[in-house]
Parts: structure tokens; sequence; C-alpha cells
């Protein structure tokens, strides 16, 4: 009881501050503010702050997380799409010299610039409809962050921390640049206004070095998609398909890789992809060659 009477008077206090700004949770920017103060205190001990510590924050809205943040960070960099929400997040953290507060799309922005070329964490509250593409914006950067703290929708986070038999585009391609573990289930009631799902605290640490030995990334995720192509097929059969190979040829290379072409993609395991991206790049950059070496008519 003690804890629903917390959420329902933060709640509250996050209507309160949309009415002063004459504005409303926008859908289509996925707002839903986090206001039960239980978790932020989660998200914050979580990220492990200190103040020689520059944070990025995405999606901060209100700026209920990013006060937490101040107080234990020595810079915080909130980037908030929302030109309104931005406006007033300046003005009501206008004495916290430590933060910067950028009215931009994170996905137009590279991290390296916003930092300095400096350590950063990232810590966020992200919006459901753009979680994935935000963590491999950061995760795929020239400069990664040291260490990322995310609130994602629960079924994302799952994805996220998956292992063989249920992995996931999403999981291979956070996995192959960290270790992500949940730090806690989140439930919707948390949230203003509440989403019609619940919510987890994903805690990623990202690896100096890719988890596994790939050199060409670019031609690793093209596997990756291909072999995700066609949901509930036979590994073999879903890389014919999403690389336009014969069966045949495709289970070939799949016996070089030492992996059953029955398995099903999402049985795979990191090391499986690996293997697979050095044995199918060579054929089909070979493949390539022989196209362009062919003289015209």
């Amino acid at each position: 009881m003690k804890r629903h009477n917390t959420i329902t008077r933060t709640s509250v206090d996050a209507r309160t501050q949309l009415r002063r700004l004459g504005a409303r949770a926008k859908k289509g920017l996925g707002q839903h503010f986090l206001v039960d103060r239980g978790v932020l205190s989660k998200i914050v001990s979580a990220a492990e702050l200190t103040p020689h510590d520059t944070v990025i924050e995405v999606g901060p809205g209100l700026g209920i997380l990013t006060q937490e943040l101040v107080k234990s960070a020595g810079r915080v960099i909130a980037v908030e799409l929302d030109p309104d929400l931005a406006e007033s997040l300046q003005d009501k953290l206008s004495d916290s010299p430590q933060l910067t507060v950028l009215n931009a799309d994170i996905l137009e922005i590279d991290p390296s610039e916003l930092v300095n070329n400096s350590a950063y964490k990232v810590v966020a509250n992200l919006p459901y409809y753009i979680a994935a593409p935000i963590l491999r914006h950061f995760l795929e950067a020239r400069l990664k962050p040291a260490l990322m703290v995310v609130m994602a929708q629960k079924e994302v986070a799952q994805s996220i921390v998956a292992g063989p038999g249920d992995m996931s585009i999403l999981g291979i391609s956070v996995q192959l640049y960290g270790k992500p573990h949940i730090v806690d289930y989140v439930p919707a009631e948390s949230f203003y206004p509440k989403p019609k799902v619940d919510s987890a605290i994903v805690r990623i640490d990202v690896y100096s070095e890719l988890a596994v030995d790939v050199t060409d990334t670019a031609g690793f995720f093209d596997i990756v998609k291909a072999g995700f192509s066609t949901p509930r097929k036979q590994i073999r059969n879903s890389l014919a398909i999403g690389l336009d190979m014969t069966p045949p040829n495709v289970s070939e290379l799949l016996e070089k890789a030492k992996i059953d072409p029955r398995r099903r993609p999402e049985t795979l395991s990191l090391e499986d992809w690996a293997r697979l991206s050095q044995i199918f790049i060579k054929p089909k950059t070979e493949k390539c060659r022989g196209m362009v070496a062919m003289p015209k008519d």
C-alpha cells in the first residue's frame, strides 16, 4: 500500500508539470514519464556514478531522472527531441552548471562530439518505439560508452539478455558489444501516463573488444539478418532465402561451420554466428568479384 501511495503522489506531480507547460505526453514520441522515485534510485545505483563521470541521458522528458543524475555525476548531457520539454528542463535546472540540455535527435549526433572524445556512460529511460536503434547507435559508435543503464520495455529487455534458444537480432546486436543483465523489473504503474506493458532496467557493461572474433561487422550483421529473415524456418532455408543461395550450397557451408543445417536461428550462439560470418562472407565476396570481372557484351 505504501508503494502505491508513493506512485500516486509522484504521478500527480508529473501531470501538474505537464499542465503548467500546457502540454501533454506525446504518444508519437513514446513519452511515458518515470515517476516512481524508488525506481529512480535503482537506475542511479546501477550506473555507479561518481563526480568524475560524464553521462549522456536520452529523452530526459520532465527531468525527473535528470535531477538525480546531476546529484551524482560530474557532467550530464541531456538530449531531448521535444523542444518544449528541452526548454523547460533548461529552466528548471538552471542552477545546475554541470548540466547541458540539447534539443536534438540523438540518432543524428556522434556521441564523441557530445563528450569531446572522453569516456562516458549512458543512463536513460528510452522511448519504447526507438529503444533498439538507440542502443545500436551507441554500441556501434566509434567512441562507445563504458556502461549503459537503460529502461526498456520488458519484452525488449528479455530479448536483449536472452541466450541460445531465444536469441534474436537485437540480442546479438547488444551481446556482440557488451554483457547485458536485467537489474530489476518495473511495473507499468511506475510511469505517467501508464503504458500498456511493464518495463525493465537493463545494465550493459560494454567490452573493450568485441565478444567474438568478427573482422567485418557489417558482413556479420548481413548474415545474422539473413538468418532471421524467415521466422520459424531452419537455418539452412533462412540463409538460402536471405542470401539468395541454393539450399545445398548453404548446407555445405554450414557443415564447414560445424552447424547442423536443421537448427533454427534462435538456437545459435554468438560464437556460432561469428563462425558463420567468417565462412559465408568469403564466398559472397568471391562471387561479387567474379561478377565485376565479367566482361560486358
